[in-house]
């Protein structure tokens, strides 16, 4: 799992995001993990508004950077948030 310590010293691998989203992502829908596919559309499996907005703030406080508000509709899997997000810490 990703964290802050990690990101801050550059080791935040795809992987590791795309591990951290697909466990957040199945908190928010009561499932576990390994029932989310990296490709599933986020709202196909459930994921509303409200979860969209939080998995924002998530992203934030997780690897310090600032995400639009649609982050999940512009970026709709978990693979696109993760591309995102790496594309997001290469620039910093």
């Amino acid at each position: 799992m990703a964290t802050s310590a990690t990101v801050a010293t550059g080791t935040a691998t795809a992987e590791s995001i795309r591990t951290w989203l697909t466990e957040r992502v199945a908190y928010f829908l009561d499932v576990k993990p390994h029932d989310i596919a990296s490709d599933d559309l986020l709202v196909e499996i459930g994921l509303d508004s409200v979860y969209a907005l939080t998995l924002c703030g998530d992203v934030e406080d997780e690897y310090g950077i600032l995400v639009e508000a649609t982050l999940a509709w512009d970026h709709p899997t978990i693979d696109a948030i993760t591309a995102h997000i790496q594309s997001e810490l290469a620039v910093r």
